[in-house]
């Protein structure tokens, strides 16, 4: 016998929306953030299809505004934008490049554009635009997943120049942001639901362990009142904590429909403490809230979450992640989530479904000093076999790793041919965990398959890295929310093959015991270069075992490789939607970005026979 766990954060919800300028935008965007309280407000539109990006910046200031965009979320590498408005109106724009803490330098080659602007009520607003990618050295692309923006402003106009930097230092006035501009899920005001019915599901003054790590699990029962079938259509965080830096993440876990509790007794305490009564409900994730994620979200207007009626879920499970590093004995909590509901049906009932691997050392096992290492798992056509023949659409995706990930992708693989990727995070940042709502929805179909790649970086580190539920462990998930709702499949996870392991290292034990012997082996392993490769080659090419299918229903099949399909066509950086600086050039752009509308399991047991002779 064999168990694996998998846990996932999912649907991080982003920061809010409002807004302090009191400049109206010149027109009408996909997206707005406030980049920080009566100072810095940000509106953006994506153009896909022309791969083009539309800003308007507005800045408290008569001065030079600027908004770059940062490899890593600091000044150095930077590509920035700088702009203001003279006394005349004349729109002043520069083209820049930090290479280091100094002055920023003016770029070679021009690549970001100033449409109009204006200075009102001690605001100076500017629309710009660029290409998401300008394929120049001193730029920065804007990629899939989080990008670092950073921002800063001067109290007055410089002297243009076309030969030098004209910009004084900023001193204290500046700051930074990070959102995911191509795949960004605007948060609702919740006023907007404040007519509407809702449930809490909430933690009760719990005095949170003076340890570094706890989870925490609480059983609920769904509102008993909903007699017949609602939509959940927003979900709110209530962090409720003596120090909210405390909670690492919140998940709400639906219960497998033929588990029943006594509703006067309903077991809460830490989770390995009740795991025997709470085992079969860790399955399937409903919703969460994670590091960076915000306390809002909303489900589009066609789909929703069902719960009352003849719904098969009766019990869920609201886990808490705390980490108390700093031991404090006396922090208390009573976090938990708001669910406002609807009987006005929508037309798609939500589900979720995860890829990605094992979160222990059969899954992951990471050297270190490594500065890329790649996990790839494989989902066969025999799990999407469990699809509905018309298919199913995905609407938004939720990459999840930890500390040491860089970068998380899946590409849908038809007739062992990759015809895209279903998301691409090419850029990670543990810190800001979005849920990405795909610029354009996928429908994907029986016959599928899906490869999964999670690319992490241990530079930092001088010991292995393992998969695991702590900060300082590892995670490879990509979580997916799609309609119409599934009921036998919310998961397709794989792992190295516990015989292959065995094989690589030599190992001779039980093999419930495998993943131990890794951990062991590798906690002790003198990493040299040639064995770092040795290890990537091993990950490469060993045969794994996935797990698909939901709950108590789970079954497994073997995947000999992963690489076994042929790939997307690596091509060189052309600039797309490269704009030229002429009147009619601006306008035609203009145009074309802002008439464009661009459209998140758990931890899961299973258990899983292998043949004695597995063993010799």
């Amino acid at each position: 016998m064999m168990f694996i766990q998998f846990v996932v954060v999912l649907f991080v919800i982003q920061r809010s929306n409002g807004v302090t300028s009191p400049v109206s935008p010149f027109t009408t965007y996909q997206h707005t953030v406030e980049l920080q309280p009566n100072v810095s407000d940000l509106w953006w539109t994506i153009n896909e299809t022309n791969q083009t990006i539309l800003f308007e910046l507005h800045i408290k200031t008569t001065g030079w505004i600027a908004l770059g965009i940062s490899p890593t979320g600091g000044m150095v590498g930077a590509d920035i934008g700088v702009g203001w408005v003279e006394q005349n109106g004349t729109v002043r724009f520069l083209d820049e490049y930090a290479k280091t803490f100094t002055l920023p330098l003016l770029d070679n080659s021009t690549d970001w554009f100033a449409l109009q602007g204006r200075e009102q009520n001690g605001w100076t607003a500017i629309q710009f635009t660029r290409a998401l990618d300008t394929c120049d050295s001193m730029d920065v692309a804007i990629q899939p997943g989080t990008n670092h923006l950073i921002f800063a402003y001067g109290l007055a106009d410089p002297t243009w120049n076309t030969t030098s930097n004209p910009i004084t230092y900023h001193e204290t006035r500046r700051g930074s942001y990070s959102l995911s501009l191509r795949s960004y899920s605007d948060p609702p005001l919740e006023s907007k639901f404040a007519k509407s019915n809702y449930f809490d599901f909430r933690i009760n003054n719990y005095t949170i362990p003076a340890q570094d790590t706890t989870y925490y699990c609480k059983v609920f029962r769904a509102p008993a009142n909903y007699t017949t079938k609602q939509h959940v259509i927003a979900n709110k965080m209530l962090l409720s904590s003596t120090d909210i830096s405390k909670i690492h993440h919140l998940l709400m876990y639906e219960c497998d429909s033929t588990v029943t509790f006594n509703d006067s007794n309903l077991p809460s305490d830490i989770c390995e403490n009740i795991y025997n009564k709470i085992g079969a409900c860790m399955s399937n994730i409903a919703t969460g809230w994670a590091v960076g994620g915000d306390v809002m979200s909303e489900f589009p207007s066609d789909a929703g979450y069902p719960i009352g009626g003849n719904a098969t879920v009766k019990y869920y499970v609201v886990q808490m992640h705390y980490t108390n590093s700093d031991l404090c004995t006396n922090c208390q909590d009573s976090s938990g989530i708001r669910f406002y509901v609807t009987d006005e049906l929508r037309k798609y009932d939500i589900g979720y479904l995860t890829f990605g691997t094992d979160t222990d050392a059969l899954g992951l096992t990471i050297p270190p000093q490594v500065e890329t290492f790649s996990v790839d798992t494989y989902c066969p056509a025999s799990a999407t076999a469990l699809f509905p023949a018309s298919g199913i659409t995905i609407i938004n995706a939720f990459p999840h790793t930890h500390l040491q990930g860089k970068s998380i992708w899946t590409k849908i693989i038809r007739n062992k041919t990759a015809v895209g990727y279903l998301f691409d995070a090419e850029t990670y940042d543990f810190n800001y965990q979005f849920n990405n709502r795909l610029p354009n929805r996928i429908t994907i179909y029986p016959g599928d398959e899906f490869s999964t790649r999670c690319v992490y970086n241990t530079m930092n580190k001088n010991i292995t890295t393992f998969g695991g539920e702590r900060t300082v462990d590892e995670m490879c998930l990509h979580m997916f929310t799609y309609f119409p709702r599934m009921e036998n499949m919310s998961l397709c996870l794989s792992v190295i093959y516990p015989v292959a392991w065995m094989n690589f290292l030599g190992i001779n034990t039980a093999l419930n015991q495998t993943a131990a012997a890794v951990e062991k082996i590798a906690s002790n392993m003198t990493w040299t270069s040639n064995m770092t490769t040795k290890w990537q080659n091993f990950y490469n090419n060993a045969t794994r075992i996935t797990v698909f299918g939901r709950g108590r229903n789970a079954q497994h099949a073997m995947v000999p490789s992963v690489s076994d399909y042929r790939d997307l066509q690596k091509t060189a950086c052309v600039p797309r939607g490269s704009i030229v600086n002429t009147s009619s050039a601006i306008r035609t752009i203009h145009f074309g970005i802002w008439h464009v509308l661009i459209i998140s399991i758990s931890v899961l047991s299973f258990l899983t026979k292998m043949n004695s002779q597995h063993m010799k």
